[in-house]
């Protein structure tokens, strides 16, 4: 479907886009480029850099194999990302040919790295043009190589695949309904999953729909939804938030009526914890604190540990992109300390929830057996997630074990790692 002429990107809004995805492509993540990359430009166009640099990021694998026979030799960089950007645009958005040749191959002309490359740069997305309809039946964009294969030997090629198409599917908009309020589902025009959170396809500014400004429901995947309601935490208990930033979770157990105390070490982002519970109208006490420096003791802890964050590449393409052969060491044993420490802040029979939006197992169920093997006042607490909703073939022995296609039909879920444990009397 071709773009309305309001949603046409400029070449300023092209250029910021080029910019960020070589950026990404050096190792940077996106969530750090946009504030400055974007500044110069409007407001429509700060959207449309983002929209073109996220497409470009999660399709450019397709877009090289759609290119590939139109190249001679691979041409370095900045002049391959003009190329991906233009068969996306043309391919994948259904943009006017004519319109995106026009604009990037004088785009090209103006840049001191695309210059000489302006001519190739028109040949070649002339061919692309003539060639669309080969573009739906190209396979979903494969994740980098050395992550790929990471992924392959602990999962198999098949559900790898599957994957894949997960992540160039997108995710959709799911939300958690603050109790009382599970009427707000059929306002919104959504879907009750059998998890309890509410998904929306095309929700549009988030902001404007019904019940946002009242407090109703929060932004929230359904996979990172479920750690809060494994710890089913109750009216009274001292509960402790761990990394509780953006909040999602900080809400879930404050509407339970728990005591909730809710640490990050970021005060920016607790900043964004304390705008969602006014808005909510829940309370909790907030941190501003190292996860370590906490102390006392707590009926019920949940430690959303910080991650290499790969279960959520449907809403991070370039995640893979910039990470591809990261090394998450310095990550895996930070996360092994703050669970030891979180160990620590139970009462006796208190309980534990440990999460990681990750699909490596270094981070989830390979963490948890060395904690086990570590604390022997602590044990597995498999009876917490007999949770409504969740599929038996999520369950594993370490814990639940939560993919992108896992309800593929439905639209997919963010990669998670969850265990539930519990401290002995």
């Amino acid at each position: 479907m071709s773009e309305r002429a309001t949603d046409l990107p400029t070449d300023a809004a092209r250029q910021a886009a080029l910019v960020m995805v070589g950026q990404v492509r050096a190792g940077k993540l996106l969530a750090e480029l946009l504030p400055k990359a974007v500044a110069h430009l409007e407001a429509p166009d700060r959207a449309r850099a983002q929209r073109l640099a996220l497409e470009v990021l999660r399709w450019s694998d397709r877009a090289d194999r759609m290119l590939g026979p139109y190249l001679r030799n691979k041409p370095y960089d900045p002049i391959m990302d003009v190329l991906r950007l233009g068969t996306v645009e043309m391919a994948q958005s259904g943009a006017a040919p004519h319109g995106v040749l026009n604009a990037l191959v004088g785009l090209a002309k103006t840049q001191g790295n695309t210059k000489r490359g302006a001519g190739l740069i028109n040949a070649v997305l002339r061919r692309v043009s003539q060639d669309v309809a080969k573009w739906p039946t190209l396979p979903p964009p494969r994740l980098p190589k050395v992550f790929r294969k990471r992924l392959v030997a602990v999962y198999g090629k098949h559900a790898v695949e599957a994957m894949e198409a997960a992540h160039a599917a997108g995710a959709p908009l799911d939300v958690t309904l603050k109790p009382g309020f599970e009427g707000a589902a059929e306002a919104l025009g959504g879907v009750l999953l059998p998890t309890g959170s509410v998904r929306l396809d095309a929700p549009g500014q988030v902001s404007t729909l019904p019940g946002y400004e009242d407090g109703d429901w929060w932004v929230q995947d359904a996979a990172a939804a479920l750690p809060a309601r494994i710890l089913n935490a109750a009216p009274g208990e001292r509960v402790l938030d761990l990394c509780a930033a953006p909040g999602g979770k900080t809400m879930q157990l404050a509407a339970t009526g728990a005591q909730v105390t809710a640490v990050d070490s970021s005060a920016k982002r607790m900043e964004r914890v304390a705008e969602n519970l006014a808005r909510t109208k829940l309370v909790a006490q907030l941190q501003v604190a190292d996860a370590m420096d906490i102390t006392g003791q707590f009926d019920a802890v949940l430690l959303d540990a910080p991650c290499s964050a790969t279960g959520t590449i449907r809403r991070h393409p370039d995640l893979p992109i910039a990470k591809a052969e990261g090394d998450f060491g310095a990550l895996i044993e930070t996360q092994a300390a703050m669970l030891d420490h979180a160990v620590g802040l139970l009462k006796p029979g208190g309980r534990l929830v440990y999460c990681t939006c990750s699909l490596l197992p270094e981070e989830g169920e390979q963490q948890v057996a060395a904690a086990l093997g570590r604390c022997a006042d602590v044990e597995r607490d498999t009876e917490a997630l007999r949770v409504a909703g969740i599929e038996p073939d999520w369950v594993i022995e370490a814990g639940l074990r939560l993919r992108p296609d896992h309800w593929g039909e439905r639209g997919g879920l963010d990669g998670f790692f969850i265990a539930a444990l519990r401290k002995t009397p």
